[in-house]
């Protein structure tokens, strides 16, 4: 796939050298060689700024020191794939930095950081920050989202979304400490559900209030890995979301949306419709959505289009989770609204 080319490509940095940065960031960057030239890697550590930098192929400039990187006259932007825990101080520094920054998913680990770090964002010089949630460029959402806007399945009634990843010791990302570090609210239904919540947004519009119960199966995921909740939205579909980390299903995460003249089932990759009696299926490439963005991130910079990542954006997604989180406490609905003020 070839984005937009940008020119001259920006001279970016990447602060993070993790599996996701080595699975998904460098990659999609490789295939964007008009939008970006990669120009060095920082982490706390050399031996794992090296090990990224095998992967490039041309050599880039290797920093464990986040300071002297962020003054490096030569780098134009950054990408920050860090644990949730460490973001919020490397965004601080890099948005004070003037560079124009893209940071993963979720904003921050609770919605009073993600408030403070926006309050710090002045976008001074035209600077952008962007804040990676690569459901929002996952081609089958986006298309799901406009034939539900253009009213193919009628006014949508319900929802219901079923997501089942189980973290065990055979995932690569179970071995990543701090995703099981308890030490972020609400550990993995956080840095997974974040994403399943920017998707119910953008397919059917601002969630306005949840009820949830959730629970610990798991004795190595603190502090809960799977969570029931009821939502109700603000054009008044009612819905249903249920994940786990801790158990497993054959089933792949699918939305199901149900409406007064059709339904639509949804997975990343696939858009099944039916109505009037008949059902169509329709295939779009899948696990595009960090290249596009970080395309789109690119283009933002250069000649200033317009995204679908901005940090408010961001804010938002941060804040269903955190009222989810604050109903399970509770025992009681939590509004959105309220957690963002």
């Amino acid at each position: 796939m070839q984005d937009n080319v940008i020119s001259p490509p920006v001279r970016l940095a990447l602060i993070g050298a993790g599996i996701f940065a080595k699975d998904a960031h460098v990659p999609s960057l490789l295939r964007l060689p008009d939008c970006f030239e990669i120009v060095a890697i920082y982490s706390r550590t050399a031996t794992s700024a090296s090990a990224l930098a095998q992967t490039i192929p041309h050599p880039v400039k290797i920093y464990t020191d986040l300071t002297a990187l962020l003054a490096d006259a030569d780098i134009e932007a950054v990408d920050i794939v860090l644990p949730i825990d460490a973001m919020p101080a490397a965004v601080t520094q890099a948005l004070a930095s003037g560079k124009h920054v893209i940071s993963e998913k979720p904003i921050a680990g609770d919605v009073a950081t993600g408030r403070r770090l926006l309050e710090t964002y002045t976008r001074r010089d035209q600077q952008i920050w962007m804040v990676g949630e690569n459901y929002r460029y996952e081609e089958a959402y986006l298309q799901a989202a406009a034939l539900i806007r253009n009213g193919e399945i009628g006014r949508p009634i319900t929802c219901h979304l079923m997501h089942y990843a189980p973290l065990s010791p055979n995932s690569k990302y179970y071995h990543s400490a701090w995703r099981r570090s308890g030490t972020f609210p609400g550990g993995y239904i956080l840095d997974g559900g974040i994403h399943q919540v920017a998707a119910l947004r953008l397919l059917l519009g601002e969630i306005a209030s949840v009820s949830a119960v959730m629970t610990q199966v798991s004795p190595d995921m603190p502090p809960a890995d799977t969570l029931s909740t009821t939502l109700r939205f603000a054009n008044g579909v009612l819905g249903a979301y249920l994940a786990s980390y801790a158990v497993g299903a054959p089933w792949p995460a699918q939305i199901h949306i149900v409406g007064e003249k059709g339904a639509l089932r949804v997975v990343r990759g696939e858009i099944e419709l039916t109505k009037q009696g008949s059902t169509q299926t329709i295939k779009y490439p899948a696990f595009d959505g960090v290249q596009k963005e970080l395309a789109a991130f690119a283009a933002a910079i250069r000649t200033g289009a317009a995204h679908r990542n901005p940090p408010e954006e961001a804010l938002r997604d941060l804040a269903v989770i955190e009222a989810m989180l604050q109903a399970a406490e509770s025992g009681r609905t939590v509004d959105v609204a309220r957690v963002m003020q």
